[in-house]
Formats: structure tokens, C-alpha cells, sequence
């Protein structure tokens, strides 16, 4: 499964991305960013095991970007660290942007569910990456957009991956319709 970071501050600076701690920071969470990662808590692990979608599971192990000179954005980590907290599983930051072809390698060799948080624009090659070629995944991701999962499922014992959309419908303004492939 993949998800964009939750919301991130505006451009203008009229919204605010803030630490945990509450201090401002360009490079963290907004209070709606914060807000989504706790919600996504019970979208990967809902009490008494009822997901919203069958599609969506329990991941057993989370990667997010790693913080690095090209990237110094700490909301793809952020965004998941709540759930890591419940789960109570260290999220691999092993791989920054740009080294999306070592983590798909790496996610494709973990053992069980997979969860990786990364930046929007950089999930269309993870996505590529993972089927193989550019036409069965969407090949944008709208800028606006921080309610969508991605999922990935392989039939055992075959190399071929398929891949479907879940909207997460988490917080007021999520939305419903899928993305274009």
C-alpha cells in the first residue's frame, strides 16, 4: 500500500506546517496533516479488525522518505509515525526521495503488508516501478490530494502486481472519486 504525507503548509504561508510539539516548521505536518495521520491509526488498524475496505490491511511493515540534503521534509515520516506508535514497529527511513528504486526493492522483499508514505509526485515511479510498466496506475497524482491509497496486491507465486485505489474518506473535504488512469 502506498499514501502521500498528509497536508502540508500552504505556499503562501497562509497555513502553517507545525511540530508535534506545536512549534511552526516548513517542513512538518499542518493541524489537518496531524489530524489525518492520527485518523489513518484506525484506517490500517481498526478495532476489532473491521476495515472499511477489504483491500486495506494491518501493515506489518512501514517505510516513509528519510530526511536528506534534496529533502528535508519531515511529513511523509510524520504522517505515519502515530500508526507506528500503536503498532508499535520502527518505520524504515533507510532510502530519501529520489532513491525510490532501492525502496520499491526493498518493500518487494519485506516480509508481509507493506506501507510506504512518500511525496505525491514521486509515487507515480514507485507505482511504475512496482507493475512494470506506465499504464496500469494513474501517472498523476493531483497536488490537492492527500486522501488516496494506492494498493498493490501479487497473487502468490506469480510477478505480476495489480493495483486498485481505496479512498480513505478520513476528515471533512476527502474525496470519494478515483484518480484518472
Amino acid at each position: 500500500m502506498v499514501i502521500r504525507h498528509a497536508e502540508k503548509p500552504s505556499e503562501d504561508g497562509s497555513v502553517l506546517g507545525i511540530s508535534e510539539s506545536g512549534g511552526q516548521n516548513p517542513e512538518e505536518l499542518t493541524a489537518k496533516g496531524w489530524q489525518r495521520a492520527g485518523a489513518l491509526v484506525r484506517l490500517f488498524a481498526p478495532l476489532e479488525g473491521r476495515f472499511s475496505d477489504p483491500r486495506i490491511a494491518t501493515p506489518d511493515v512501514l517505510f516513509a522518505s528519510a530526511v536528506a540534503p534534496q529533502s528535508k521534509s519531515l511529513r511523509p515520516w510524520h504522517t505515519i509515525l502515530p500508526l507506528s506508535r500503536l503498532l508499535n514497529k520502527t518505520i524504515d527511513l533507510r532510502h530519501p526521495k529520489g532513491d525510490e528504486i532501492a525502496l520499491v526493492t526493498a518493500a518487494i522483499a519485506a516480509e508481509g503488508v507493506v506501507l510506504i508514505a512518500w511525496e505525491h509526485k514521486a509515487i507515480l515511479g514507485i507505482a511504475n516501478q512496482i507493475v512494470g510498466n506506465t499504464t496500469t496506475c494513474p501517472q498523476e497524482w493531483p497536488g490537492e490530494r492527500f486522501d488516496m491509497v494506492w494498493i498493490f496486491d501479487r497473487s502468490p507465486g506469480l510477478d505480476q502486481w495489480s493495483f486498485s485505489q481505496v479512498p480513505q474518506m478520513l476528515l471533512s473535504g476527502d474525496q470519494s472519486d478515483l484518480f484518472l488512469q
